[in-house]
This record gives C-alpha cells, sequence and structure tokens, in this order.
C-alpha cells in the first residue's frame, strides 16, 4: 500500500513515499519489514516503544508528530490511530466493501443482537461471520473472543479471512472505547443499530454525553445508501437520531410506534412468542431466549436483517434455532424434576440487572433471588444503582464479581448504599460460597438470578484470573442440594415437596 496515496495530506521524512505490507501497533509484534504505529495510550505512548520496535526489525513509522533523530523513514499524520486503522484495512483489501455488515452498539443487547442476526442468516443465506464479546467466526472457524471489538489489524484480519471463505455477511459488536479510539476506522456497514444507552463506562468516558458521543461514531461507518436502526422505545438511542449522518433511519420497539414493530404473545420458561410487523408483512416468531428485552434484541436483528433483503418469514427459523446465547439468560439445569429455576446472565449494569429480573420475575411462583456484584477499577458511580436496581427481586446476596485491584468489601459497600430497604441484603463475598448458598436455600417455585459474569470463563482478583465459570459453579451447587437423593437406577431427582405460598414482595 502507497501511503502517499492513502493519506495525500501526510508528511514523510526520510522519503517521498512509504510502500507498506504490514502493519503493528504494538512493538512486540513487530516483524522484519513491518511499519510500527506509535498510537498515543490512556498512559502512554507509544512513541515509548520505538526502540523497541526497531530491534525486532520495523523499518518505517507511522506517527502523529516527528521523531527527531530516528533513522527510520516516517509518515506524519494528524489522526494516527484513524490513519492506522484505515491503513489495516487497506493492507487487506477493504473487506467489509464486499461483505454484508451489520454493526451493534448499546450498553446492553449487543451480544444477543449479533447472535440472533448471525443464526437468522445462517438459516437463509449460509454461513456468516461474527465478531463480538463471546467468540469470533469467520464462517468456518470459531475461537473465544479477548476483546468486544478486537484491534484495528486483528479486526481487518478477521473480516478478510470471512471474505476469503466466501461468506456474504457479517454481524459485528462494536464497543464505546473501538468507536472511541478509532479501532473501528475502515470498516464499512450497511446496517448500524443502537440498541439502548444508559450508564456504563464513565470510569474511561467519563461523563454519558461523551458515552453518548462514541456511541453515535457507529454512523460514520455508515456505507453510501446505509441504514441506522434505532430503538425506538429507548429514548437516549432515539436521542442519536440528529448524528445519523442523514443515513436512513428504520426504528423497531414494543411499547412505541415504530417502523418495526413487536407484540408479545406469551412467554415461560421454555421461551417466548411475539408478532412483529413490518410494513405491510407481519410474522409470528418464538425465541427460546426470554425476556422482554430479548424480544427487543430479536426486533433489531429482525430489522437488520430486513435491510440486508430478508422477508419477515425468512427469519422464522434462525431465530427459534437459537437455543441460547452464552451467559445470556442460560438457564442452568441438574435434570429432570428440579423444582425451582436459575439463570446466569451477564447483567452488569443497573439497567440491565432490571431488565433480567423483570424477565424472569413472571417466570418465577415462589421468591426470587439474585447473586450479583460490580468490577473493581470501573466506574464506581453505577454500583449503588445497582443496588438499587436488585431490590425488584425479593432477596439478594451481594458478592465479589471481578474486584481487580479494589476491596471486595469496599464496592460490596457502595452497592449496599443504593439499597432501598431498611433490612439490607446479604454479603457473602466469595462468589462460589454465595451462590451455592442461593441454590442451596432455594424451594420449589423459586428462582436465581446469578448475574454480572455471564460467559466469562475467570475472575480476577488483584491482577491474577482464577477459573470460574458461573453455570459450573451453579451445576455443581445444584448436584449437591439437600433435596436431591438417588433414585433405583442411581439417577439423581429432585425429591418432591409441597409449593410454598408466593411470598409477598418486600418494600
Amino acid at each position: 500500500v502507497s501511503l502517499r496515496h492513502l493519506f495525500p495530506t501526510a508528511s514523510f521524512i526520510g522519503c517521498a513515499d512509504l510502500k507498506v505490507r504490514d502493519a503493528v501497533c504494538a512493538s512486540t509484534e513487530a516483524a522484519p519489514g513491518a511499519m510500527f504505529a506509535a498510537l498515543p495510550g490512556t498512559a502512554r505512548h507509544g512513541r515509548e516503544f520505538v526502540p523497541d520496535a526497531i530491534d525486532r526489525g520495523a523499518k518505517s513509522l507511522l506517527l502523529d508528530r516527528p521523531l527527531p533523530a530516528c533513522p527510520l523513514p516516517q509518515c506524519i499524520v494528524p489522526g494516527v490511530r484513524e490513519a492506522y486503522a484505515r491503513l489495516c484495512h487497506a493492507l487487506f483489501a477493504d473487506p467489509t466493501r464486499h461483505l454484508g455488515v451489520m454493526g451493534v452498539t448499546g450498553t446492553n443487547g449487543k451480544t444477543t443482537t449479533t447472535w440472533m442476526v448471525r443464526s437468522i442468516l445462517e438459516a437463509a443465506r449460509g454461513p456468516s461471520g461474527l465478531i463480538g464479546t463471546i467468540e469470533t467466526s469467520d464462517g468456518i472457524g470459531r475461537c473465544p473472543a479477548t476483546l468486544t471489538t478486537p484491534g484495528s489489524r486483528d479486526l481487518a484480519m478477521l473480516l478478510a479471512s470471512t471474505r476469503r471463505n466466501l461468506v456474504r455477511y457479517a454481524a459485528l459488536e462494536l464497543s464505546s472505547h473501538a468507536l472511541d479510539q478509532s479501532r473501528t476506522t475502515g470498516t464499512q456497514l450497511d446496517v448500524a443499530v443502537v440498541t439502548n444507552l444508559t450508564q456504563d463506562h464513565f470510569d474511561y468516558h467519563g461523563t454519558f454525553e461523551n458515552y453518548r458521543l462514541a456511541k453515535s461514531r457507529i454512523f460514520s461507518h455508515l456505507k453510501r445508501g446505509g441504514t441506522a436502526v434505532l430503538n425506538a422505545d429507548d429514548p437516549a438511542a432515539m436521542s442519536l437520531l440528529p448524528l445519523t449522518n442523514s443515513a436512513q433511519v428504520v426504528t423497531y420497539g414494543l411499547r412505541l410506534e415504530a417502523d418495526v414493530h413487536g407484540e408479545i404473545l406469551g412467554q415461560s420458561v421454555e421461551g417466548t412468542h411475539f408478532r412483529v410487523t413490518a410494513g405491510a408483512e407481519s410474522a409470528i416468531y418464538f425465541t427460546p431466549l426470554i425476556g422482554r428485552y430479548n424480544v427487543s434484541n430479536a426486533l433489531a436483528a429482525i430489522a437488520s436483517c430486513r435491510q440486508l433483503g430478508l422477508s419477515l418469514r425468512e427469519m422464522i427459523a434462525g431465530l427459534e434455532q437459537l437455543r441460547l446465547v452464552p451467559g445470556r439468560m442460560q438457564r442452568v439445569s441438574h435434570g429432570r424434576g428440579q423444582p425451582f429455576e436459575v439463570w446466569v446472565d451477564f447483567a452488569h449494569t443497573d439497567d440491565g440487572l432490571r431488565g433480567a429480573i423483570a424477565a424472569v420475575r413472571p417466570l418465577v411462583t415462589g421468591r426470587l433471588t439474585v447473586v450479583f456484584g460490580a468490577g473493581g477499577d470501573r466506574d464506581p458511580g453505577k454500583r449503588p444503582l445497582m443496588g438499587r436496581a436488585a431490590a425488584d427481586a425479593d432477596s439478594a446476596i451481594v458478592t465479589s464479581d471481578n474486584p481487580r485491584s479494589e476491596s471486595p468489601a469496599e464496592i460490596a459497600r457502595a452497592i449496599v448504599s443504593g439499597w432501598p430497604r431498611s433490612t439490607p441484603p446479604e454479603i457473602i463475598l466469595d462468589r462460589e460460597t454465595a451462590i451455592r448458598q442461593a441454590i442451596h436455600s432455594a424451594l420449589p417455585g423459586d428462582g436465581i438470578l446469578i448475574a454480572g459474569k455471564g460467559h466469562e470463563e475467570v475472575q480476577i482478583i488483584g491482577t491474577e484470573k482464577r477459573p470460574f465459570r458461573d453455570v459450573e459453579v451453579s451445576l455443581e451447587a445444584l448436584a449437591t442440594h439437600p433435596q436431591r437423593e438417588s433414585n433405583s437406577s442411581g439417577r439423581p431427582h429432585f425429591l418432591k415437596t409441597a409449593m410454598p405460598e408466593k411470598s409477598s414482595k418486600s418494600t
């Protein structure tokens, strides 16, 4: 790639142009002949790592200002992050120009919406790519994700692999961090979705306005003729309407008038039936996922796939085939006869927790207990808000999430400060003990919602990452529940006990 051609206004030092075959932004990845892009970081600037990159074989530099006395040719651009991301896509032949791409951002719902989109597209059109919080896929291979939205080079490389596999579509989660840091520059979208906006990541963005504006950058990635899809039920999402860059706008919703409108017809622990109306089209859907907010996510997926050319009826099978999204309102069962329900969910904001509780509340005839915490070294302002949201359940156990460098006890105290009832919730800082106690205390008809970590496979305590999976811990607790015994075949089951009266919800 010729940088003179790619960046006509750039300045060059030590050369008239640079022809680049590879570019990296981590000095440890610098291979002989590569260009090293020195990106500004939140704590340190990439310029500090230029000597290491040179030692590893870097032959040119991409910088935001000249580096004196450096022997390597330099390309100077004002926005080095944007330039590096654009260069990465150019090196991989701009793969999103040749794909049908749906990007989704929002505080909650990104993962479930993209998984729904992939399932719909694969059922109707064949293999589809996915890049997000849980996994990445190029339509053929799958691997666990490390970031919701990868770095610029990895993102371009994954999309290029998707195109090489002759896959036609891809669904991407776009985080506020990635949008703010221009990691996604060069990614071209056919559809840009905003699911909702509530308080999150204020430790990074500082204010809700900064967070909102970071999310709005998704619209700058729309292709000519692309569509912005907005949640009509979420005022903050709709506040981005003036920032859609004159794109075509499609709305979806359950409560308010919308271009793609949904109506819930029935729900149980097995899933949800709902009707969708879009213009003259109408169809009835079933999703094995539960909760009003998952129907909203389904509407986002349906509205997006409709913009990619699918009819409402073509999407019925794909939505029904998605049995679960790992760690997203995942039902946990140890076998037949389990007389109470257990769910694991990723809800880690007050809005997410409130929505998760609302989703399971109609499905629980007894008491609903929520087990949750809050992450350390993250926005402390949302902790009391989560405490207030948890009071929508009958009871709560406040525990540790990923405390990182903070004191779990201090985090728990901040959560409890928002608890609105006179009797405080129980605090059990050891997460395994908290989950085990909630499950062992359950009676027939009860429900337990274990929130905050979802699909995560480790718990971060200090700088240590300890293996920890909420689903596995829940299954182990179910296996040792005091109401279990072995029948004559040796297979465990739950003893039948009388159904207690539903307790009145505390206020």
